[in-house]
C-alpha cells in the first residue's frame, strides 16, 4: 500500500490555539460566512469564521427587534458550527456595528475561540474579557499606526496584549480601511504594511514576553501567495474571496455565480453608505447609485453607527442581504480584487488541498 504524503507546514498559533493550516476564512457578511462555510474551513485545518454583521436578517423580528434577532442568530450559528467540528472557530464583529458590545457578550458567553474585529479601532475589547475567559481577541488593522496605537491602549488601561492581528491591504473586498487615494498606492501595499506591522509590534512583545502574531489580508489568492507572507514574517494568512467560490460558503448559487461571471473591470471601488470605500462586482444596481438615483427606504435596523440613513442612497443591509439570497438587481456583492481570476466552484476541501499543494512546492523544506 502507498503511504499518503503529508505536508506540514507552521502551524498558526493564537494564544493557546493551533490551526495546522496557517489560513483563516475571512468574515464575510451579510450571511456569506456562517456556520456552514466556517466548519467546513475549520475541519479543513484552517480557522472557520463566522461574520457577525445584521447576522440575524432572516429573522422574523427583525424589523422590530434588531439586536435581539443578531444574538439569536448569532448564538445559533456559532453553536451550529460547533456541532459541525471541533476546529477553530472565529467570529467577525465590525467595530461599527450598534449593537457591537452585545454581539461581542454573546460570542464570548458561546465561547467562540476568536474575536476578529475592524471597520474601526477596536480600544476596549479587553474589557469584555478576563483571565477565565476562553476567547482570544484579534483586531483587523490597515497599518503600523494602528497597531502601536491599539497595543499602547491595550496595555495601558487592560494590561493586555492582542492576541494576533490581522493587516488587511487594499486588494481586499468588502469595505476597505483606506483613503480612496491610498488603494492604488504602493506605498500601502500589503507587501509593505505587513512587514511595518511585525516591526512595529516588536517592542510591545519584547516588553511582555508575549508573540504577537501578524495574519496578512487582502489579494491572496494562490499558495505561493501564502508562502510570500510567510516568508516575510507573517503567522498565517486571510483569504475572504477565494471562499466564496465553494460549496459551503452560504451565500446563493446565483451569488457565486456572480463570482465566476466577473470580469478584472468589474470589481470596482465603490463609497459605501457606512463612509468607507469599498470594493464591489459592478451591476446595475450600483450603476443606478452612481447615477444618482436614491432608493427610497425606512432604518428600522440602526446597523451601522457611522450610516446617515436619511442621506444615504439606499440601506447596505438591505443590498446586501438581497445579494446573498441571490438578488442581485436589488443589491450587490463586495469582493477581493483577484475575483476574475475564479473559474469555477470547488468544496473546501478541495480548495485547501489546492492551496497547501502550492505552498508545498514554494517551502519544500516545510513538506514531509
Amino acid at each position: 500500500m502507498e503511504t499518503e504524503k503529508f505536508m506540514v507546514f507552521p502551524a498558526l498559533h493564537i494564544g493557546d490555539f493551533a490551526a495546522r493550516i496557517p489560513i483563516i476564512q475571512g468574515g464575510m457578511g451579510v450571511g456569506i460566512s456562517l456556520s456552514g462555510l466556517a466548519s467546513a474551513v475549520a475541519n479543513e485545518g484552517g480557522i472557520g469564521v463566522i461574520a457577525a454583521a445584521m447576522i440575524g436578517i432572516q429573522e422574523p423580528d427583525i424589523h422590530t427587534n434588531p439586536q435581539e434577532a443578531n444574538i439569536r442568530a448569532l448564538t445559533r450559528e456559532i453553536r451550529t458550527a460547533k456541532e459541525r467540528t471541533n476546529g477553530i472557530l472565529g467570529v467577525n464583529i465590525m467595530v461599527a456595528l450598534t449593537d457591537f458590545s452585545e454581539l461581542v457578550k454573546t460570542a464570548i458567553k458561546e465561547k467562540i475561540d476568536i474575536i476578529f474585529a475592524g471597520a474601526g479601532l477596536p480600544l476596549d475589547l479587553p474589557r469584555y474579557v478576563n483571565n477565565s475567559v476562553h476567547t482570544k481577541l484579534a483586531p483587523i488593522i490597515s497599518s503600523a499606526r494602528a497597531a502601536t496605537l491599539l497595543c499602547k491602549k491595550w496595555l495601558a488601561k487592560f494590561d493586555y496584549l492582542p492576541d494576533a492581528f490581522v493587516v488587511e491591504g487594499p486588494l481586499a473586498g468588502g469595505h476597505l480601511g483606506f483613503k480612496p487615494q491610498q488603494i492604488d498606492d504602493p506605498n500601502f501595499a500589503l507587501e509593505k504594511i505587513v512587514p511595518e506591522v511585525i516591526k512595529a509590534v516588536k517592542p510591545f512583545e519584547q516588553e511582555k514576553n508575549q508573540r504577537i502574531p501578524i495574519i496578512a489580508a487582502g489579494g491572496i489568492y494562490t499558495g505561493e501567495d501564502i508562502c510570500t507572507f510567510l516568508q516575510m514574517g507573517a503567522a498565517g494568512v486571510q483569504m475572504g474571496t477565494r471562499f466564496v467560490a465553494t460549496h459551503e460558503c452560504d451565500a446563493d448559487m446565483a451569488f457565486k455565480q456572480a463570482y465566476l461571471d466577473a470580469q478584472e473591470e468589474d470589481a470596482i471601488i465603490i463609497t459605501s453608505p457606512v463612509g468607507l470605500p469599498g470594493r464591489a462586482i459592478r451591476n446595475q444596481f450600483l450603476d443606478d447609485v452612481a447615477q444618482g438615483k436614491k432608493i427610497i427606504f425606512k432604518c428600522p435596523y440602526h446597523c451601522i453607527t457611522t450610516c446617515d440613513f436619511h442621506t444615504a442612497p439606499y440601506c447596505i443591509a438591505v443590498a446586501l442581504a438581497n445579494a446573498q439570497k441571490g438578488r442581485l438587481h436589488q443589491g450587490f456583492a463586495f469582493v477581493g480584487k483577484n475575483v476574475h481570476r475564479i473559474k469555477e466552484i470547488l468544496s473546501v476541501k478541495e480548495l485547501i488541498a489546492s492551496l497547501t499543494e502550492q505552498m508545498s512546492s514554494y517551502l519544500p523544506e516545510l513538506s514531509a
